[in-house]
């Protein structure tokens, strides 16, 4: 069985002010790239409006009388100027509304999101931060030149508590990043970043939780 690595915790200054163990439960699995595949899709899926609608040719505008006579005028029949083949006519086979989720199993969900986080630790892509260099005042020029040392990739993820309105604040706006709290942490979002980065107490609640959840 893996055992736990052991991994720094960072001040607002860069430098290390701790450190941390990632349970191998969570952090040193193995990462089993169809399941995460299934879950990710399923999660692009269910975020769809399904609201998209076209109009057959009983619900287009337009009279019911035909358009010319049948006879006489030396051209193809018609019926009605609410076929599909006329202009303006309805739309044969065209999309309705539907709801496009998927079932998905917790526990599939769970062992994506851990095979993800996974292999964003083999890479040394995980970070831990005691804050993103603000204190009391929300500041998004100190968290991004914060955030350009700690997490060098082009896209970074940064995982807080809900109650870290500061850190929130300072870097919502800031480009290629995205926020979000521990609860809400999925395989998705860990993908389609570079760099992951929890604030310590994030981090801490994060593990708990996630130990309950296997006890």
């Amino acid at each position: 069985m893996a055992t736990a690595t052991t991994l720094d915790v960072l001040d607002a200054q860069g430098k290390k002010a701790g450190s941390v163990e990632l349970p191998a439960s969570i952090f040193d699995v193995e990462t089993n790239i169809p399941l995460i595949h299934q879950v990710v899709t399923a999660q692009l899926a269910a975020a769809r409006q399904g609201t998209h609608k076209t109009k057959n040719r009983g619900e287009v505008s337009g009279a019911g009388r035909k358009p010319f006579k049948q006879k006489g005028t030396g051209r193809a029949r018609q019926g009605s100027i609410r076929a599909p083949h006329m202009t303006g006519g309805g739309i044969v086979h065209g999309p309705t509304p539907r709801n496009y989720a998927q079932r998905t199993p917790k526990k599939m969900i769970a062992a994506a999101l851990r095979g993800s986080l996974s292999d964003r630790a083999r890479g040394e892509r995980v970070h831990i931060v005691e804050s993103i260099g603000v204190l009391e005042a929300p500041s998004t020029q100190t968290a991004v030149e914060f955030l350009t040392i700690v997490a060098p990739g082009r896209r970074a993820l940064v995982v807080l508590d809900r109650t870290d309105d500061v850190t929130l604040k300072s870097v919502r706006n800031i480009e290629d990043l995205h926020v979000i709290n521990w609860d809400q942490l999925n395989a998705y979002d860990v993908l389609v970043s570079d760099d992951i980065v929890f604030t310590k107490v994030a981090f801490d609640e994060f593990v708990a939780a996630k130990k309950e959840v296997s006890a």
